[in-house]
């Protein structure tokens, strides 16, 4: 899968294409229904598949502490998409100059002149330009007269409900983790390099690789069964945090993860950490005693999840 970052990198070379657009923040599957019909028209055409998304998120531009809590970091989403078989992802920087400019503008400058689009693949609630003047019906009377075709996404549904990030989120906080894979096709993960912390884990006598979650918010928060993968590791259970560390006053979201029975350097390795099963909620404790014994008895739970008790 090639990258083109920015629409300033388009080159001749990824002219001809069949294409969608969207945030796609969790590749769940519905957006995988979307990527294989795209690739399935771009084989049929002899052409290159491509997807073309916005950094920052549209609604992290107007509102970043507002915006939706992020499914995934761009890296992830980058990586999920290659999973898929994309041959091309455009990442258009979201600004106000992006933002300002008119649905013409993006008809003409982005899709026929800069990616040379043959189909297109949108939901029919897809806005775009200035003030959101562009719609799906703009897009079908658009590439009717610049000679491509324009189709909406097709509906996928899960337990009779339509799939989509909102819905994933709203699992995620509910601590449905299982519900959330069904949408998602896997379970949900996060992923980070693992960096230095305040080491209150060794205080404690419980070890932790302190991930960056790189995100402003959280889309989930507590203490969780999890397996680690990344560093040499498959699938290695552990237990987990996520939140702000309220004990010992903090403020940050963080990732704190203990592997149990493991010993070894994770420093500066990328680790992916899938939530497998939801424990309990963060909670404040009076002291780092009664947090020590809160945290084993979370490890206790978690190795029982995993039939390690």
């Amino acid at each position: 899968m090639e990258l083109i970052r920015g629409l300033h990198n388009l080159r001749p070379r990824h002219r001809g294409c069949v294409a969608t657009i969207g945030n796609f923040d969790g590749v769940h599957l519905g957006h995988q229904r979307i990527l294989e019909r795209v690739r399935g028209e771009a084989r049929a055409r002899g052409l290159k598949s491509a997807v073309m998304l916005f950094e920052p998120q549209p609604q992290e531009f107007f509102s970043a502490q507002t915006a939706p809590p992020r499914l995934m970091t761009l890296r992830d989403k980058l990586r999920a998409l290659a999973d898929t078989g994309v041959d091309q992802v455009l990442c258009c920087r979201f600004d106000e100059r992006f933002r300002s400019q008119s649905a013409q503008a993006f008809v003409d400058d982005i899709l026929v002149d800069g990616l040379g689009v043959s189909y297109l693949v949108v939901g029919d609630d897809f806005r775009f330009g200035a003030g959101r003047e562009g719609d799906f019906a703009y897009l079908k009377q658009a590439g009717r007269a610049s000679g491509f075709e324009v189709t909406d996404t097709p509906t996928c549904e899960v337990d009779g409900a339509r799939v989509s990030s909102t819905r994933v989120r709203e699992l995620l906080a509910a601590g449905e983790l299982a519900r959330a894979a069904d949408l998602l096709g896997k379970p949900y993960a996060i992923s980070g390099r693992v960096r230095h912390g305040d080491k209150l884990g060794r205080q404690i006598d419980v070890p932790t690789a302190n991930l960056a979650m790189n995100r402003v918010q959280s889309p989930l928060a507590g203490v969780y069964a999890v397996r680690v993968n990344g560093a040499g590791l498959r699938g290695h259970p552990g237990a987990a945090n996520v939140g702000t560390r309220p004990t010992v006053n903090g403020v940050d979201n963080r990732l704190e993860v203990h592997l149990l029975d493991y010993s070894g350097d994770l420093y500066g390795k990328y680790l992916d950490v899938s939530f497998m099963h939801f424990q309990r909620a963060e909670e404040k404790y009076d002291g780092l005693e009664a947090l020590k014994a809160a945290i084993h008895n979370d490890i206790a739970n978690a190795r029982e999840y995993f039939g390690q008790s």
